[in-house]
């Protein structure tokens, strides 16, 4: 038999740009303090932890978690691209689940370079290669530039090709994730902005805009797992279960188009996991947390989760179905275009995010009566993890 896996604790730094931010060790042991308060334990009571990062040398983990105590766990470091810190969540959960653990702690960190995502290593192939040989193939017409840029750009222009969208879906996705933002202090950006903004705001590559990219920002966050033995006998009673949970990667059909190499296949199996474990629908969700790194993926993900037909976000965004008073509230923290995108730290902020909605404590960005909650985490080259969690 399986355990249940439930999160009794969570916390995250606020983001912050490049330079402006504390160590790595910093940011993280805060957040892993604090989550061990927030869950009402002590670091001795963990059994198992799991660091993410991408940028940082090995054993950075130990060197985080050693700030907050040397307890002589396991400590395994994580690195999944974007999808890191969902990655780490995703193994902590497993622990627990098995039995390995009764008690596992997730947490990650970035410090990230300003600009535009690029590679350190060029003295070795390329984990982006064979991505750059089908953005080739697909796009002959388009320019070079970063992998990000090249790829989520096409993406977002086939979609509108495929569909006839208007381009401001994109625009109006941007400008709802701020709206959300102003009520969250862990976001790096909390000011409104419009639609005009946006679209005349300059162009990084054909068919995005400046404010439709999320910029790179430091942080960490941390995450505690327990079973449910665990939680009855520390007399725990805020714990929110982590119904069902999947992890993808690339198949051969990833190169079939410009959707494709941005992981919507990726997400359109994680999900039907997910549903298919749990029991639950994408109509019975009240708040998702996806993996917004550029407007044009979160359109993409909509239909990739299922929130909506083939073709109908731009229905969905016109009808203000992904904001409060609507269908579902899609990334009430804001998102990536928000708060900044710290690859280690991004999937476990989100779970931080989502966990505090779902236990009623997210402030003036809360969604009322949420008892179901969908996260979407997602990393070229490739991995996405889709996540199921309710209140008990």
């Amino acid at each position: 038999m399986t355990n249940n896996a439930n999160v009794i604790g969570v916390d995250m730094v606020k983001f912050e740009k490049p330079g402006k931010n504390e160590p790595y060790e910093i940011m993280a042991s805060k957040a892993i303090t604090n989550a061990l308060k927030d869950a009402g334990i002590s670091l001795p009571d963990v059994d198992q932890a799991y660091a993410s990062y991408v940028y940082g040398d090995s054993t950075s983990g130990q060197t985080a978690l050693y700030r907050v105590g040397m307890t002589g766990i396991p400590i395994i470091n994580v690195n999944n691209n974007c999808s890191s810190g969902s990655t780490a969540l995703f193994l902590a959960r497993q622990a627990v689940e098995s039995g390995a653990a009764e008690c596992a702690l997730a947490f990650g960190f970035e410090e990230m370079q300003p600009g535009a995502l690029g590679e350190n290593w060029s003295d070795r192939t390329s984990p982006f290669q064979w991505l750059y040989d089908q953005f080739d193939v697909l796009n002959p017409e388009l320019p070079d530039g970063p992998v990000a840029l090249k790829v989520f750009g096409a993406a977002g222009i086939e979609y509108l090709e495929k569909y006839g969208a208007n381009p401001d879906i994109f625009g109006k996705v941007a400008v709802k994730s701020r709206q959300h933002a102003v009520h969250n202090p862990y976001s790096l950006f909390t000011n409104r902005i419009t639609l005009d903004e946006v679209m005349q705001s300059p162009e990084v590559y054909p068919g995005l805009k400046r404010l439709m990219a999320c910029p790179p920002t430091c942080g960490a966050a941390a995450i505690i797992v327990c079973n449910d033995a665990f939680a009855k006998k520390h007399n725990l009673r805020k714990a929110v279960r982590i119904t069902a949970q999947s992890m993808t990667t690339d198949k051969p059909d990833t190169k079939n188009d410009n959707m494709h190499l941005v992981g919507i296949k990726m997400t359109e199996k994680a999900a039907a996991a997910v549903y298919e474990k749990s029991g639950i629908g994408p109509e019975d969700i009240d708040v998702v947390e996806l993996h917004d790194c550029f407007t044009p993926n979160e359109v993409i993900s909509y239909e990739g989760l299922g929130l909506v037909e083939k073709g109908g976000a731009e229905k969905f965004i016109h009808n203000q179905d992904n904001t409060y008073g609507g269908k579902i509230v899609v990334n009430p923290s804001g998102g990536l275009m928000s708060k900044g995108h710290p690859l280690g730290a991004t999937g476990l902020a989100q779970c931080t995010e989502l966990v505090w909605h779902l236990r009623g404590e997210a402030g003036k960005r809360q969604v009322e009566g949420a008892q179901v909650a969908l996260q979407h985490n997602l990393g070229l080259g490739g991995a996405c993890v889709v996540t199921m969690y309710q209140t008990l």
